[in-house]
């Protein structure tokens, strides 16, 4: 075999056939997708020949810059899947696991230059609209309530009794939808992007429940994302919003997901990134960028297609042909990461969110529900630590995303201390006035040194020599009337 570098390399893969390509859904990449990643670096460089389901070829980018030039460069590097050359001369089956992910759809994602720019505006505009800050509001009461679930047993699995659940219980919100929506759709959700047997079924599911969703809106809008859709002046027909409505669900949720399970999983299983956390070296939001370079949410994005002969890393690329965006493969490249243990704290230029006029657009609401649901968990429960080693956790691994099966974690049992209720302003306790409003004032000493003699109220923890003491019945009497609802009170 020719070295990478070599123009004769590019002439023996062109001639291979498909089925001795690496496999993509095969159990190589299933076993070790970072290795299989390195394996094709090692043999073929920056851009590799593989196969996907149905025996298909395509081309599988490695490199960091060369995953970089073709997401910036919809004219010879299209998203319009109608380009793919298999497609068009009827070479991908009717029931192919592919069609939901890479079939054409009337969606943004799918287009380019102008029509592109019309259905992308639509969906930026509107998914601006979201108030972030009550967003960030139904993360901590979804995360309370999903917390309480388990708060008393001192023991959860929080990915399948968290990560899994959060994101799906936000967006439903975010696009207008009932609670009781959420379950179902998860599980459909991440059948069809695993490109299972019953994908297809799956994404139709999805569909028929988007579609009940539009029509609800259409004759009673609210302030949701189906919603603004519906109403944006780009004039979008019912199946582009469904279709737009879909991407945002399916994306948003399995993207989310993953994200929480991995940050997760870094905080609780590496001593140093906690110490670093915990101490003030590091914020979550720079913790959770740190996480999205080594363990990207989506592996792989299909896909892009040359719309003309052309030459990418020495490959000679033919038109038609299909590119996937190796993500986590290009995050990894030794040309911009020669030292793969090095912190990279705070640092947004890795892949991601791919790059380019298709980036993703909700990444900031991935993000925030990530930060806000964590940021709330590990309050609820600080002192949150792994049940099992690190070696015995599992992962399924899909041809575009690698999946931690379950993050097994104990902490100290709690009862009763997260039922809240939201106010105008805020979560609080419903026992809240109860426990802290029926209880008397005390006053404060007019002397220093009587907080050597006077007793300490009631639950009032006792004052270290040099200390301060905390006072908390009227400090809470004083909040309770800041947060509580109702007209404010009168200027002084």
């Amino acid at each position: 075999m020719p070295p990478p570098e070599c123009p004769a390399h590019a002439a023996v893969h062109a001639a291979a056939p498909a089925s001795a390509l690496a496999d993509l859904f095969g159990p190589g990449h299933e076993a070790d997708p970072k290795g299989f990643y390195e394996r094709l670096r090692a043999e073929h460089g920056a851009v590799a020949p593989v196969r996907v389901a149905g025996d298909l070829p395509a081309w599988l980018l490695l490199g960091y810059r060369e995953n970089l030039e073709v997401a910036r460069t919809p004219s010879r590097f299209s998203r319009d899947s109608r380009h793919w050359g298999d497609w068009r001369e009827g070479r991908v089956a009717p029931d192919s696991p592919l069609l939901p992910v890479v079939g054409w759809q009337p969606m943004c994602t799918f287009a380019d230059g102008a029509e592109h720019e019309r259905l992308r505006t639509a969906l930026t505009e509107s998914m601006d609209r979201v108030d972030r800050r009550g967003m960030r509001r139904h993360v901590t009461r979804f995360t309370n309530q999903l917390v309480e679930k388990f708060a008393a047993d001192g023991h959860a699995d929080l990915v399948t009794e968290f990560a899994e659940q959060l994101p799906m219980l936000v967006l439903t919100q975010l696009l207008g939808m009932p609670d009781e929506d959420g379950p179902r759709l998860v599980e459909a959700s991440r059948d069809l992007m695993k490109g299972t047997e019953t994908a297809i079924s799956s994404n139709e599911y999805v569909i028929r429940t988007l579609e009940n969703l539009v029509a609800r809106k259409r004759a009673e809008p609210g302030q949701d994302l189906a919603s603004w859709l519906l109403s944006h002046p780009s004039g979008l027909t019912g199946e582009e919003i469904v279709q737009h409505l879909r991407l945002v669900l399916l994306t948003g949720n399995e993207t989310t997901t993953n994200l929480i399970a991995n940050t997760l999983l870094t905080v609780l299983t590496d001593p140093r990134f906690r110490a670093s956390l915990a101490g003030g070296q590091m914020t979550l939001p720079d913790a959770i960028e740190h996480v999205l370079w080594n363990e990207p949410p989506l592996a792989v994005i299909p896909g892009r297609w040359a719309t003309g002969d052309t030459e990418l890393a020495g490959r000679q690329i033919k038109a038609g042909d299909m590119l996937l965006l190796g993500l986590a493969a290009g995050n990894i490249d030794p040309a911009i990461r020669p030292e793969i243990g090095a912190p990279m704290y705070g640092n947004r230029s890795h892949l991601a969110f791919s790059g380019g006029p298709h980036e993703c657009p909700g990444q900031d609401i991935g993000r925030a529900i990530t930060d806000t649901g964590i940021d709330a968990l590990l309050l609820r429960l600080p002192d949150l630590r792994p049940a099992v080693l690190e070696t015995e956790l599992r992962w399924t691994v899909s041809w575009v995303s690698r999946r931690l099966v379950s993050l097994p974690a104990e902490f100290t049992p709690r009862q009763g201390d997260s039922d809240t209720v939201e106010t105008e302003r805020g979560l609080l306790a419903p026992d809240f006035l109860a426990r802290y409003m029926a209880l008397p004032d005390r006053a404060e000493p007019a002397d220093p040194a009587e907080l050597s003699t006077t007793p300490a109220p009631p639950r009032a923890a006792v004052a270290e020599p040099g200390k301060r003491r905390f006072r908390p019945l009227s400090w809470w009497r004083s909040l309770w009337r800041g947060l509580r609802p109702g007209p404010p009170a009168p200027p002084r």
